[in-house]
């Protein structure tokens, strides 16, 4: 529950506008999320894998994506979040983003609007700030070598939560959807199953599409409640 409201839903939440089309796609193309945050220290960035709140999203490579990285790199990326860390960018995961996003936006409409998961241990300096109930992110999703006359990506803001007991099941199955390797590597699955599965619920999110022109945007904000 939050704010009096069930995290997933409800007759109120249903009624809500729900996140554009384009919007839903780009997050379902895409598996790399760079979260901005402020501890201590200052402001400070992290890398993390995420999967979206849906069951049609694509899945990413299980093996070697684009770039060459292995199942060991993607471990080490979705267990620790380091900062600076790359991401899984298949060329398959763009391409099958429109069908991703059909699934994706029923889902978001159901909630209010999308949510992201991802793996992180709380021990880590981004973990550690984000626990914190206070705090808010903002992010980006983004693809590297893009041209700039076709350059896409989303820019956002939100909170974070560690889930846990039925809600962590719930994005348990998300994210081995759009990572099936996890599933598949059992000495992978058993160090991020004693991982913390963390949700982003975005407030804010800007699609920016120079493909539609240069300098497009289309922006979506969480309604009041939802």
């Amino acid at each position: 529950m939050r704010g009096g409201e069930s995290v997933h839903g409800g007759a109120a939440a249903a009624s809500f506008p729900p996140c554009p089309h384009a919007i839903q796609q780009a997050l379902a193309a895409h598996t790399t999320i760079t979260l901005a945050y402020v501890d201590e220290g200052g402001p400070q960035a992290c890398a993390v894998l995420y999967a979206t709140d849906t069951a049609a999203a694509p899945a990413a490579p299980d093996a070697t994506d684009v770039t060459g990285a292995t199942n060991a790199d993607h471990a080490g990326q979705a267990a620790g979040g380091a900062d600076g860390a790359d991401g899984v960018d298949g060329a398959d995961v763009v391409e099958a983003a429109e069908e991703a996003a059909e699934g994706a936006e029923a889902v978001a409409g159901a909630v209010g609007g999308p949510v992201l998961y991802f793996v992180t241990s709380t021990t880590t300096r981004h973990g550690r700030a984000l626990a914190d109930p206070e705090a808010r992110v903002a992010f980006t999703v983004q693809r590297d070598g893009q041209e700039w006359s076709a350059l896409t990506g989303i820019q956002g803001r939100g909170r974070c939560r560690p889930l846990s007991s039925a809600e962590r099941d719930v994005g348990w199955r998300a994210y081995t959807r759009r990572f099936p390797f996890v599933e598949a590597d059992e000495r992978l699955r058993a160090a991020l199953e004693r991982t913390t599965l963390w949700e982003l619920r975005p407030d804010w999110l800007r699609l920016i599409d120079n493909g539609q022109g240069f300098g497009h945007k289309e922006e979506w904000p969480r309604p009041e409640g939802a």
